[in-house]
């Protein structure tokens, strides 16, 4: 049973303090004794700093020790929201990436706000993270700028700023390869829930969008292209204004999973049949969608090799400015959700 003057009780943790007083020693004499990087001493103060560190119960304070060499094999990551389950599928490959290497990954949230990632990011670092790994990246944002000028490591995931080191997926080739499925079952009229313009990701399936219906010499109304949140409300709203429209679509690409299983819901509210109506494109294939009561066509991506490159730039950096930015490519997983062109209706 503990004293009233047993440091143990007062602290709650042992310290090296605690062990020097007890001891009669040092502080630094205690610290270079329990280094278990050093030589063993067999002195006899050493005997008796061993025996009182073990008769006191005290344990090596590893990350505190971590931080003092500058390294706490820790990462940081920062996300928008883990109820997006794209973002939690990301950071769980990022924490399997980091438990592969004898690292580990904590993280924050952000709510996509533009200027919450800066509160996440001092969040993390005052935990002494040895960088950061973000996915929230927006255009025009000057904070992975300001990350840099402050010297502290960073890469960004899923989306990028054209500049910074990233690991994203091909977004410009998802997009193609969804459109590309749906002009193959004889689709022209093909609207897309663009997502927001802030994100590189939505840009770059836009993109794909607009190759390939150019390929095809379709030609895109731009009534048919309407921009969104990542959400699934979002997606909802939007699937309703694409079927208000005089000469609306026989197909829809949504920008990504979420906004796929809005626009399936409205769709269904308001008496349509998918794919016999209307065919539907997802993006991610996130887990859910193959279990959907309509299975979802969607463009897989590759987030255990994201998170892989994510890791590696950061902690080893770019080979080359060609390597500063790594491109992992998607795959188109057809399902139940698309189908043969039949005539518009109305």
């Amino acid at each position: 049973m503990f004293t009233r003057d047993d440091p143990q009780e007062k602290h709650g943790r042992v310290t090296l303090h605690d062990v020097a007083a007890a001891a009669g020693v040092s502080k630094s004499t205690v610290s270079r004794i329990l280094d278990e990087r050093l030589p063993r001493s067999e002195s006899e103060t050493a005997r008796k700093v061993r025996q009182v560190a073990a008769e006191l119960g005290y344990m090596r304070d590893v990350a505190a020790a971590s931080l003092r060499r500058g390294n706490t094999n820790t990462i940081g990551v920062i996300v928008p929201r883990l109820t997006d389950t794209v973002m939690a599928m990301l950071y769980e490959a990022l924490a399997h990436a980091c438990a592969r290497s004898g690292r580990f990954a904590i993280v924050a949230t952000t709510d996509d706000e533009p200027q919450a990632d800066r509160a996440a990011a001092e969040s993390l670092l005052q935990r002494g993270v040895d960088g950061l790994v973000l996915s929230t990246a927006r255009e025009g944002d000057d904070f992975p700028v300001r990350l840099e000028k402050r010297g502290i490591p960073y890469v960004l995931a899923l989306r990028s700023d054209g500049r910074s080191m990233s690991s994203v997926g091909d977004d410009k080739l998802g997009g193609y390869l969804a459109t590309r499925h749906l002009l193959d079952l004889g689709h022209r009229r093909i609207g897309i829930i663009a997502g927001p313009g802030y994100a590189s990701s939505s840009r770059g399936r836009l993109a794909g969008y607009r190759w390939a219906m150019t390929e095809a010499g379709a030609a895109i109304d731009p009534d048919w292209i309407v921009e969104s949140s990542f959400g699934i409300d979002s997606g909802a709203e939007a699937a309703e204004r694409l079927m208000g429209i005089p000469a609306r679509p026989t197909a829809i690409f949504a920008m990504n999973d979420n906004t796929a299983i809005g626009a399936l819901s409205a769709l269904i509210k308001l008496g349509l049949s998918v794919p016999e109506d209307i065919s539907l494109v997802g993006y991610n294939d996130i887990p859910i969608v193959s279990r959907l009561s309509v299975p979802l066509t969607s463009v897989r991506v590759p987030f255990d090799r994201i998170a892989a490159e994510a890791l590696d730039l950061l902690c080893r950096g770019a080979a080359t400015p060609n390597d500063r930015i790594r491109i992992s490519p998607p795959t188109l997983i057809p399902r139940a959700s698309s189908a043969h062109c039949r005539p518009a209706i109305g």
